[in-house]
C-alpha cells in the first residue's frame, strides 16, 4: 500500500451524489467477450480513411509512375517487393492499432457488489471515474473520445482512431515506423527517378541536336525544325505525360517529407515513452511516479513481448503481457 499526496486526486469525484455507488449500473447488454473493437467517432474514421487514401496513392505512383514504365526489371522487382511489403505492414499495423481494445476499463463496474468483492482493507483507496462510472486501475484515464478509462493511456490519436494504451501500444509503435520506413523509400526512388529521367532527356537532347549545321543541311533540317520541342519517347520514365509524372512525383515528394518527419518524431517519442515507463498523459502532468522502476529492456519486452523475436515486427503477433493483476485497482 502507497501513501497518497493530499494533492494527487486523479479525478476522484468530489461531489457526494456520485460517490454512492448505487449510482453505478452495469450496461444491461454487455458484449460478448471477443467482439471488434471500434470507436464511432467521425475525425477518427476520416482521418483513418485519408491514411489508408495516402499510402495507396504512394503504391500507386511508386508502381505505375516509377517501377513498372522502367526497363530494369531487377531495380523495378526488388523494389517493388521492399516497399510493398513495407505497405502492407504498415496498413496492417493500422488496422491492428485501430481494432485493438487498448486497454479499457469495464464501464459501469464501481458497483457495490464489485466494491465488496476488492475486498478493500482499512486504509487503502481506490479511484471512482465519474464519467464513465467505472473503478479506475493505477496509471488509467479517461478518455472523453472513447469514452472510457484506458490503461497505461498514453494518448488518443485520430489518425488511428483509437487511444494508444496497455494493449496496443506495439501496432501503433509498429505503424509509425513502417510508415516513416516507406516514405523514405518513396523519397529515395523519386530521387533517383529524376536523376535517371534527366540523363536520358539530356541524352536524347545530345543525340537530338547534336548536328553541326553542315550536317543540318545536308540533313535538310532548318533552324526552325531544329528548336521544335522533342518528340522522344518517355515510356521508360513514365506512362503518364510528362506534366501529370512531375505533379505526381511532387505530391509524392511533400507527402512522404511530410510524414517522414511526423511519424519518425512520433516512432521516436513512443520508443523514449516505452523505455521510461512514463505514458504521455504521464510526462504531460508530471505525475508521480508510484510504480516499479524497471530497466529499459524490461520495458521494451513488456510491450513487445516476451521473448525477443522477429515476432517484435510483427502486427501479427500479439504480445504476451501476463494477467492483469486483480489488486490493480487497490492502492
Amino acid at each position: 500500500m502507497m501513501l497518497i499526496p493530499t494533492h494527487h486526486f486523479r479525478d476522484i469525484e468530489r461531489k457526494p451524489e456520485y460517490l454512492q455507488p448505487e449510482k453505478c449500473v452495469p450496461p444491461p447488454y454487455p458484449g460478448p467477450v471477443g467482439t471488434m473493437w471500434f470507436i464511432r467517432d467521425g475525425c477518427g474514421i476520416a482521418c483513418a480513411i485519408v491514411t489508408w487514401f495516402l499510402v495507396l496513392y504512394a503504391e500507386f505512383v511508386v508502381l505505375f509512375v516509377m517501377l513498372i514504365p522502367s526497363r530494369d526489371y531487377v531495380y523495378s522487382i526488388i523494389n517493388g517487393i521492399v516497399f510493398n511489403l513495407l505497405a502492407f505492414l504498415a496498413l496492417a499495423s493500422h488496422c491492428r492499432a485501430m481494432l485493438t481494445d487498448p486497454g479499457a476499463v469495464p464501464k459501469g463496474n464501481a458497483t457495490k457488489e464489485f466494491i465488496e468483492s476488492l475486498q478493500l482493507k482499512p486504509g487503502q483507496v481506490v479511484y471512482k471515474c465519474p464519467k464513465c462510472c467505472s473503478i479506475k486501475p493505477d496509471r488509467a484515464h479517461h478518455c472523453s473520445v472513447c469514452k472510457r478509462c484506458i490503461r497505461k493511456m498514453d494518448h488518443h490519436c485520430p489518425w488511428v482512431n483509437n487511444c494508444v494504451g496497455e494493449n496496443n501500444q506495439k501496432y501503433f509503435v509498429l505503424f509509425t515506423m513502417y510508415i516513416a520506413l516507406i516514405s523514405l523509400h518513396a523519397l529515395i526512388m523519386v530521387g533517383f527517378h529524376f536523376l535517371h529521367c534527366f540523363e536520358e532527356d539530356w541524352t536524347n537532347l545530345l543525340k537530338a541536336y547534336g548536328l553541326n549545321r553542315e550536317e543540318m543541311a545536308e540533313a535538310g533540317i532548318s533552324f526552325h525544325e531544329k528548336m521544335q520541342p522533342l518528340k522522344v519517347s518517355s515510356t521508360e520514365c513514365s506512362s503518364f505525360s510528362p506534366p501529370t509524372t512531375v505533379i505526381l512525383l511532387i505530391l509524392l515528394c511533400f507527402e512522404g517529407l511530410l510524414f517522414l518527419i511526423f511519424t519518425s518524431v512520433m516512432f521516436g517519442t513512443q520508443v523514449h515513452s516505452i523505455c521510461t515507463d512514463e505514458t504521455g498523459i504521464e510526462q504531460l502532468k508530471k505525475e508521480e511516479r508510484r510504480w516499479a522502476k524497471k530497466t529499459k529492456w524490461m520495458n521494451m519486452k513488456a510491450v513487445f513481448g516476451h521473448p525477443f523475436s522477429l515476432g517484435w515486427a510483427s502486427p501479427f503477433a500479439t504480445p504476451d503481457q501476463g494477467k492483469a493483476d486483480p489488486y490493480q485497482y487497490v492502492v
